[in-house]
């Protein structure tokens, strides 16, 4: 059931007060997060609402500004903070941590060839990419924890841990090549875009607007009990009741799924035996990690790699790499040059609801813009309607939102670190 007209003014209007989009789109990384809120542990969401507030003059993160702290539930969101990595990263004091939001491994090469890595490694040292910086954020917390580091550490980086796991489930953070996408122009509703951009925002905007009308209203039932306190009102509260509902709960496309996506690997090293858990902080980058090294990055709880493994297989195997893009007549699709590997948008939220309308027959005043054939267009049945049909963006936000609250459960299930007092 498509929206009417008065939602779609509705709606253009709250995204356009919108921060520009990051990685999975911010929209995409306060999903992740509400879903993780919904699942995590009263006694977990409390301490994890005391370091996210802890210091902060304003109440910002907190769900009420009426209520004390005791009488307010859930007494914080986590959505507010999950695209923080992202607006920070062009700060001097964070540049080094531009790298720590994807990977790349040097023989990639999809959709023909999905290496991760290969026989060259990975780009980058070590530590300088988002499965490796998982390890060293989720250090500090577990060191917090313990009542062995501060509280200003733990809330920087759980900021960071929120964020990483998000981008870990987008499928071309994943990838290096184009960067990312970055440097792969399609079309998209005949409007210019890049890969990586579809990825980020367009896709999930596109669900947004296609949610059916009666997702609107809260849920019911237990199940109401279960989502509706979490929820903020926002403009993607009717795509995150329909996941829970439709996903997440029993009889849910996810659920005998959904508890396995916790597991991992025996580990291939001890404790003793991986690489160095350092705090974040900046360090000289290096030209390549050698193949194997990934092994190191993994433990009991938390795999990035073992987790990451199938999701940059969508790459080849979907594939999100479209092999249009590598067949005669799309010479003009790769950029000459792209310098980051990150979240470039080459238009706004506005101009995609704009093309979102059109595509649900609901007509605004605006220009179509020309059609692109010497791109390949995405918004297709082929590619974006298998996409939608088979429920991949929705299991890759649920699966993300589940993984985050299951760790920051078992760090913070048994906390002996103490909350200094904010006065």
């Amino acid at each position: 059931m498509r929206p009417s007209s008065l939602q779609a003014f509705v709606l253009a209007a709250v995204f356009a007060r919108a921060p520009t989009a990051y990685a999975w789109g911010a929209a995409g990384h306060e999903i992740v997060a509400t879903i993780a809120q919904i699942h995590l542990p009263k006694p977990v969401l409390e301490t994890v609402c005391d370091i996210l507030n802890f210091g902060d003059s304003a109440t910002s993160y907190s769900s009420s500004s009426s209520r004390s702290h005791s009488q307010a539930y859930p007494p914080c969101h986590l959505a507010p903070i999950a695209a923080w990595a992202d607006q920070i990263r062009s700060k001097p004091q964070y540049r080094y941590t531009a790298p720590m939001h994807y990977i790349n491994a040097l023989d990639d090469l999809p959709a023909d060839s999905c290496a991760f890595p290969g026989p060259q490694g990975w780009s980058g040292r070590p530590n300088q990419n988002v499965l490796s910086a998982l390890g060293n954020v989720s250090h500090v917390l577990r060191g917090f924890a313990a009542g062995d580091q501060s509280v200003s550490a733990a809330n920087e980086a759980l900021r960071f841990f929120v964020h990483w796991v998000g981008d870990m489930h987008q499928p071309l953070h994943m990838s290096g090549r184009e960067k990312g996408g970055n440097g792969a122009r399609v079309a998209w509703n005949g409007r210019v875009t890049n890969l990586h951009s579809v990825w980020d925002g367009l896709l999930i905007a596109q669900s947004v607007r296609q949610t059916p009308r009666n997702y609107s209203s809260p849920l019911g039932g237990t199940a109401g009990a279960f989502v509706e306190p979490h929820l903020r009102g926002a403009i993607y509260d009717p795509y995150i009741r329909r996941i829970m509902h439709e996903g997440l709960s029993e009889g849910g496309r996810f659920h005998e799924d959904s508890p396995a996506w916790l597991d991992c690997p025996e580990p291939a090293f001890t404790a003793s035996e991986q690489g160095s858990q350092e705090p974040l902080r900046p360090v000289v980058l290096g030209l390549t990690t050698p193949a194997g090294t990934e092994k190191k990055w993994d433990d009991a709880t938390l795999c990035p790699y073992a987790w990451a493994k199938p999701i940059h297989a969508l790459n080849c195997d979907l594939p999100v790499w479209p092999h249009e893009l590598d067949q005669g007549g799309h010479q003009d699709a790769f950029a000459a040059e792209v310098h980051e590997h990150g979240h470039e948008h080459e238009y706004s939220i506005e101009e995609e609801l704009a093309d979102f309308d059109h595509v649900l027959g609901i007509h605004v005043e605006s220009t179509r813009p020309p059609r692109h054939p010497e791109l390949v267009e995405l918004d297709t049945p082929e590619y974006a309607g298998k996409i939608a049909d088979g429920w991949v963006v929705e299991r890759l936000l649920a699966m993300a939102g589940v993984r985050l609250a299951g760790l920051l459960t078992d760090i913070f299930h048994d906390v002996s670190g103490e909350m200094p007092s904010k006065a």
